[in-house]
């Protein structure tokens, strides 16, 4: 059976607006910008690569193997490509209100295909990690933007990663508890 994904943003979770001194980042300045990161950040993904299959689901696309990929000594990963995304008939909707932090939804459905995935963003609308909660098969963990990404994380995509099936348990209302504006549970890669 194939790992589950971890979907990996970029900026606010391995690069933190306010990373802490202490904590070993090394400043870069990539494509005009400058970008803090860590080699702890470094081992915590090859140490989560043991069980998972990374993937980055950054608006860095390509350019995260080619810049940030080698200064944490990880091989180039798999891209879900947001820039030039069109949106399908049966992408799950976004509430008007999330629609620009909700941008990344339908492409990472696609991309998953109905595999168990993990998604680590500092940016994933309220809504839709309420919605993830009963499922077994995704977990989507928001990180602060000002700290990024902690051992904390870490240990909870460690200890309890997605896996196969819909529901964690049964619903008290014996109804199934997603929600079709804002999930499918029918995800499909898309065509071609």
């Amino acid at each position: 059976m194939p790992r589950p994904l971890l979907f990996l943003d970029v900026d606010g979770v391995l690069n933190p607006d306010r990373p802490d001194p202490g904590d070993g980042f090394a400043s870069h300045h990539l494509l005009g910008w400058t970008v803090h990161l860590s080699d702890r950040h470094g081992e915590w993904l090859r140490e989560l690569a043991t069980g998972y299959e990374l993937v980055w689901a950054t608006t860095w696309e390509e350019e995260a193997n080619r810049h940030i990929s080698p200064l944490l000594g990880l091989p180039p990963l798999p891209v879900v490509r947001f820039a030039g995304y069109v949106p399908q008939p049966d992408d799950p909707r976004v509430p008007l209100m999330q629609l620009i932090s909700g941008r990344k939804w339908a492409p990472l459905l696609r991309y998953a295909g109905g595999r168990p995935f993990a998604w680590v963003d500092d940016v994933i609308p309220g809504r839709l990690v309420r919605r993830a909660l009963p499922r077994r098969d995704r977990v989507l963990l928001r990180v602060d933007p000002a700290r990024g990404l902690e051992r904390h994380h870490v240990d909870r995509l460690l200890g309890r990663p997605p896996r196969p099936g819909l529901l964690r348990g049964p619903s008290p209302t014996g109804s199934h508890p997603t929600d079709r504006s804002t999930d499918r549970p029918t995800d499909r890669p898309a065509a071609g």
